[in-house]
């Protein structure tokens, strides 16, 4: 039998992408696939998408050109641009739009021997301190240089980020992040793009004709106090598995390593195939919920590699072979996520690659 499975429903997907259509209007939306559509599958997500989208966006050229080698023809961003001047060639081979947030990179584009002239994306500092420059002088320079560059298509889109879109208490910083990007903008005859998937649901003054969904097209939410449900997101990634031992045990019995859960009655102890070798977090305590035969039980002991310990309770009546959901519609990954001390992001983008994944 299969052990662990990732399944990703497109349908999901898709609903999810009209939700997030429905609140931008008339904007372009730009799907971000980064680091393997965060766990979901960047091909499978991409192929579904690319009517329902104008293009994706990814970190590195590597992601880019994996995309079009697999028939993905919409347009593609790379966020962080190149990182050296071979990969100025491959932008111009593969067709592919990039932010440049540096003179290094402006440099590399000034003197590759490209033939045909590329898409490109100013990238500003508004208030994260990541990527792109807060200088003025520095930002009108690039500016400059790049509409005078003959390798440039004309006009030059805008890019930046949100550091606190999603954060409560902090929506004087966001105001002032956003006020420092529509600064820059006024001078820009291009392409803008600053929405991010927080933004999209919460900052309506920051909407821009381009936008760049993330996590919310995988039905999560981006707030620690709003869930998928609320903004009518549906889960993506349903992460299962099955029951492959069970244990009845007696009240003090001390469970898995170093006895880090000791049953407090007499129970039934189920052993599920999915540990951290599949992406499941060890860091998950004691009690963390998963979703057995139509009802809620907790983890029991210390995550193993390849297996986890599940509490059942006394006359369960579980059986080998019964699946256990450990997040997806009827376990949030946000409520895994949050008792591991962790965010969502981290848990789908570290689902492993022996784990089978599964598109319906």
């Amino acid at each position: 039998m299969e052990s662990v499975t990732a399944l990703i429903d497109k349908g999901a997907l898709l609903h999810n992408i009209e939700v997030i259509q429905k609140k931008v209007g008339d904007a372009k939306i730009i799907a971000v696939i980064k680091a393997n559509g965060y766990g979901h599958g960047a091909i499978e997500v991409a192929k579904t998408l690319q009517d329902r989208v104008v293009g994706f966006a990814v970190a590195r050229i590597g992601e880019a050109i994996e995309l079009r080698k697999d028939g993905i023809e919409n347009p593609i961003f790379l966020l962080e641009g190149v990182y050296s001047d071979d990969e100025v060639l491959l932008l111009e081979k593969y067709n592919l739009y990039t932010a440049v947030h540096d003179l290094n990179q402006l440099r590399s584009i000034e003197r590759a021997p490209i033939k045909e002239p590329i898409h490109v994306w100013l990238q500003v500092d508004i208030g994260m301190h990541r990527l792109g420059s807060d200088d003025p002088r520095v930002i009108s320079e690039i500016k400059s240089r790049l509409e005078h560059c003959d390798h440039v298509i004309k006009p030059i889109g805008l890019l930046s980020h949100l550091s606190v879109a999603d954060t409560d208490g902090e929506e004087d910083y966001n105001a002032e992040e956003i006020s420092n990007f529509f600064k820059f903008a006024k001078d820009m005859t291009g392409d803008l793009c600053l929405t991010n998937s927080a933004a999209i649901f919460r900052w309506k003054n920051a909407h821009t004709p381009w936008v760049r969904p993330g996590i919310v097209m995988y039905g999560i939410s981006p707030f620690e106090d709003v869930s998928a449900q609320d903004l009518d997101l549906i889960p993506v990634m349903t992460l299962k598995s099955k029951i492959i031992a069970i244990h009845n045990l007696k009240k003090g019995a001390k469970v898995g390593y170093g006895a880090y859960y000791v049953a407090p009655q007499d129970t039934t102890l189920g052993i599920v195939a999915c540990g951290y070798g599949d992406g499941y977090p060890r860091t998950a305590p004691n009690g963390t919920p998963v979703y057995v035969n139509g009802r809620i039980a907790r983890t029991a002991g210390h995550v193993c590699m390849d297996m986890l310990f599940v509490d059942l309770g006394v006359n369960s009546g579980d059986k080998i072979g019964d699946e256990v959901i450990l997040w997806g519609r009827d376990v949030p990954v946000e409520t895994v996520a949050k008792l591991c001390n962790t965010i969502p992001y981290e848990l789908v983008c570290h689902v492993m690659p022996r784990v089978n994944f599964v598109y319906k």
